[in-house]
């Protein structure tokens, strides 16, 4: 009687994750180290390096939520871990570095704004988190953000500073004037107006090699001159806030304008 062969079998994968479910969850990781790092530079009192170590945890934020959707490897543990990251990098991070740079020299008041800066920043993100599996967002599906994002914030709260190291002049250290500047950021934080997400710029097609020229030029100011055009940058997101609240009111006057259609087409 002649034996069967034996079957080969496949050789077992190894276990464990794979590297394209790290890949976000490390860039995440490394953003949160860039955030913190800001802090020891700015115990240290090396002001631009505090600053530019927040910025590069804002451009990591931006880039780890898009590799996991390239590489399709989002999860609920990247999602909690990015808004544990960014509570730290854009929120207690700029409000130390901010307090250590200026609002220390009005210790009481001074710290009271940096903890509101900090604390509406994880309030922020836990309105996120709370609204991520809601179906109904008015804002989210017609493009827009509920107030001004965590990374934007850090940015405009840092405004004092880019005008204080390209001009040198102390005025923009006053720490009355920082203090009252963060405390409003952070409410336009926490605020429920409507803001422009990158979903709504879309320029037309005339004028794209417009906009391509106009994103190489400002990629050269940004090293040839980084500072002014770190100011130029953040006078440009505020004057689009405006913008994107009257955007946002069209598209609701446009959407009860069809609802209000469908009815009466809809009633006998």
């Amino acid at each position: 009687m002649i034996e069967p062969p034996e079957r080969v079998r496949p050789p077992r994968l190894p276990a464990g994750l794979t590297l394209r479910a790290l890949a976000p969850n490390a860039i995440t990781a490394a953003a949160l180290c860039s955030g913190l790092t800001g802090i020891r530079f700015a115990i240290q009192g090396d002001w631009q390096k505090a600053v530019l170590a927040v910025i590069l945890a804002g451009l990591l934020d931006g880039v780890d939520g898009r590799i996991a959707r390239l590489l399709k490897a989002q999860s609920r543990f990247g999602a909690e871990l990015d808004s544990l990251a960014d509570s730290i990098s854009f929120g207690v991070a700029p409000a130390l570095i901010l307090f250590l740079w200026s609002l220390r020299d009005l210790p009481r008041l001074g710290w009271f704004a940096a903890l509101a800066f900090a604390i509406c920043c994880v309030l922020r993100l836990a309105r996120f988190n709370a609204r991520i599996d809601m179906i109904e967002q008015p804002h989210k599906s017609a493009g827009f953000l509920t107030g001004v994002p965590a990374p934007a914030g850090a940015g405009l709260a840092f405004l004092p500073i880019y005008l204080w190291i390209a001009s040198g002049r102390d005025e923009f250290r006053e720490p009355i004037v920082v203090g009252v500047w963060i405390v409003a950021i952070a409410f336009l934080m926490i605020s429920s107006v409507a803001t422009l997400s990158w979903g709504r710029l879309r320029p037309r097609r005339s004028v794209r090699l417009e906009v391509i020229a106009l994103f190489g030029l400002g990629v050269a100011a940004l090293i040839s001159e980084p500072w002014l055009s770190l100011v130029g940058i953040a006078v440009i997101y505020l004057l689009l806030l405006p913008v994107g609240i009257v955007s946002y009111a069209r598209v609701k006057r446009q959407r009860a304008l069809r609802a209000g259609t469908a009815a009466s087409s809809i009633a006998p």
